[in-house]
């Protein structure tokens, strides 16, 4: 079984290349380097999940999702929309910078971004010094794990290590919401 550990080991972790569960306000999440392609691709390998799809980044602030995105592409409603629904469990697909890798962004031309109000993985991205990749500890399909005892074994196999810590129980992910049109994606 893999060990838990501490923001400060799992960022270690994650700049040499490792992928790490994580607990977030809902679900266990799988991270990794968003700027490694190797840590993405083996991260989607694990998830069985089709780069195509495009993945979320998480940060503890916005500057540090500031490389991959480009907020001033959206009208100054839109954009003061975005800030005031964070930190908290609202993702927002806005316009990629271009430096967005295409590992992340997929087949879009937006990226899914969440500052996180989980203090767990606010940690964990400080202690990375950036902003990394989330999404649900299970295999494409199958249902997100809201509890530890949820995680599917091969899923926990395949990670390097697990941050310490519970999720923030709120009973669904995130929502999703198109920052340009205000569309809701996900509830």
């Amino acid at each position: 079984m893999n060990a838990r550990i501490a923001a400060g080991a799992a960022a270690d972790l994650l700049r040499d290349g490792g992928v790490v569960a994580y607990p977030t306000e809902a679900v266990w999440g799988l991270g990794c380097d968003p700027r490694s392609e190797a840590a993405t691709l083996r991260l989607l390998a694990l998830k069985q999940r089709d780069v195509a799809k495009g993945l979320i980044l998480i940060a503890a602030d916005e500057a540090q999702l500031a490389p991959f995105v480009d907020l001033d592409a959206l009208d100054e409603t839109r954009r003061a929309t975005v800030r005031e629904s964070w930190p908290g469990p609202n993702t927002w697909i806005v316009p990629a910078s271009l430096d967005a890798p295409s590992w992340i962004t997929g087949e879009h031309q937006g990226i899914a971004v969440r500052v996180t109000a989980h203090p767990g993985v606010i940690a964990l991205c400080r202690a990375f010094a950036g902003a990394v990749v989330s999404t649900s500890a299970n295999r494409a399909g199958m249902p997100a794990a809201a509890a530890f005892e949820a995680l599917d074994p091969a899923i926990l196999a395949g990670v390097d290590a697990l941050l310490e810590g519970e999720t923030g129980g709120l009973a669904r992910p995130s929502a999703i919401r198109d920052a340009r049109t205000g569309a809701v994606l996900r509830v």
